[in-house]
């Protein structure tokens, strides 16, 4: 049985045990699974994205990609549609550049094939390097803010006012006072250290949501219409591809885009877990790696072709590692909650988003960790890094803060006279930002 589990999950006796194993692998999907409920909520900002349709691709997408991640690398990294890259998907290049969601699904399709050709290439390994740590810091604590925006607004915390463009909204009813509470819950679960506690603050939220009521129509803002049924059918998000439009400027940025966040935050998880599981050698360097990058990048395609946006590594597959977890069966667990989950739809859709926007307020909190790590006193970094920063929430556009933040740290760091140490992607990077700017 041992040899049969060494073949198929990389499982080794010595090391290993199976109930520890499962075990880690039901911890991860306790600690992310809280992705069933925000990514369909996410995209329920986008017309003609049916969320129950949405549901499904999330699931399917997550279990495609984790089982490649069991077989194949064998590692105990669990993947999903990942945060950020949805927000991205959604609020900038449907709701900000006006782009179909189907043409935005088939630059989500492009930008997976690169990250095969790339991982197969070994390119990726040069990319990552060409990029200063600066701005990979910045951009993932940008996105950060970004996403707690997001949660605020969905809570109603945060409100629309035409004198100052935001304001604090009222927070003693409604989905304001729903979002607080949640609030309370999550970071008193946290706190505790209770395993899973995204995911439970999230349903708690949610059942006091049966009490509170919505002003505006009297109806609590929780009802839940059953517990199982089948998965809701991914047909009408399924393989909408558009490919006009793909060959443009404006379309070659934003694929750019969504490979650099998804290059940069699977590196980033990979290496945060791979340091937690033990496997980071002397050097520095991850054993198998490569496979880890692969099953990212197949999940992407495939979760493409099912309907969402970009699949990537969770760095929530921490809790699993800490829970024991070191081969491919903790993957293949978290593979078969989300399949079991797949049949509880209705608990899922019913969330409210109040009840979900506290998750991604402390999601956005916890992303942002790396800016501790930025050098504040060199202009030089602090400059571009900080631009990076405020304008991805204040433009609500992942994209602008990105390129904007390229263009500074290129001018500056050739202005001061070290421009040769500029690499020649962020030279080519910095003069189609500008250009764009120009003429689209």
């Amino acid at each position: 049985m041992n040899g049969l589990l060494n073949i198929v999950f990389g499982f080794d006796s010595a090391k290993q045990d199976v109930r520890t194993e499962i075990v880690a692998g039901i911890t991860t999907f306790l600690t992310m699974a809280y992705i069933l409920a925000v990514n369909p909520l996410i995209f329920s900002a986008v017309p003609d994205m049916p969320q129950g349709s949405v549901f499904t691709a999330t699931a399917l997408a997550s279990i495609v990609a984790t089982l490649v991640m069991a077989f194949y690398a064998k590692k105990p990294y669990a993947l999903a549609p990942g945060m950020g890259l949805n927000a991205y998907f959604v609020y900038t290049v449907c709701l900000g550049m006006g782009y179909s969601w189907k043409l935005a699904l088939t630059a989500v399709l492009l930008e997976g094939l690169l990250f095969i050709i790339l991982t197969v290439t070994k390119v990726r390994s040069w990319l990552m390097n060409a990029i200063p740590s600066c701005l990979k810091k910045a951009v993932g604590a940008g996105i950060g803010l970004f996403i707690a925006f997001i949660g605020l607004q969905h809570a109603g915390i945060i409100v629309d006012n035409p004198e100052t463009l935001v304001s604090l909204g009222n927070l003693t009813e409604g989905k304001a006072l729903l979002g607080v509470i949640g609030l309370v819950i999550i970071g008193m679960l946290l706190t505790l250290k209770v395993r899973g506690g995204l995911l439970l603050g999230i349903l708690l939220t949610a059942i006091v949501g049966l009490v509170i009521k919505d002003p505006s129509t009297g109806e609590p803002l929780t009802q839940f219409h059953g517990m199982m049924s089948m998965p809701d059918s991914v047909g009408p998000i399924f393989c909408q591809f558009q490919w006009d439009q793909v060959f443009t400027l404006d379309m070659l940025l934003v694929i750019f885009s969504f490979l650099f966040l998804d290059i940069f935050d699977t590196m980033g998880t990979v290496i945060a877990v791979s340091q937690k599981a033990g496997y980071v050698d002397k050097n520095g360097n991850i054993p198998g790696a490569e496979k880890v990058f692969m099953a990212d990048a197949v999940g992407t395609v495939c979760g493409a072709c099912l309907g969402t946006s970009t699949t990537t590594t969770y760095v929530e597959s921490t809790a699993g590692v800490s829970a024991g977890g070191r081969g491919g069966l903790t993957a293949f667990t978290v593979a078969v909650c989300f399949i079991l989950a797949l049949f509880f739809s209705p608990i899922f859709l019913a969330i409210p988003g109040a009840a979900t926007a506290p998750a991604l307020i402390v999601v956005g909190m916890m992303m942002m960790q790396p800016i501790g790590e930025i050098d504040w006193s060199n202009s030089r970094e602090a400059v571009p890094a900080f631009l990076c920063l405020v304008l991805i929430p204040l433009t609500y556009s992942i994209s602008d803060g990105i390129l904007l933040s390229v263009i500074a740290y290129v001018l500056l760091e050739a202005l001061s006279g070290k421009y040769r140490e500029i690499s020649p992607v962020m030279w080519v990077l910095a003069v189609l930002s500008i250009l764009k700017y120009i003429f689209l």
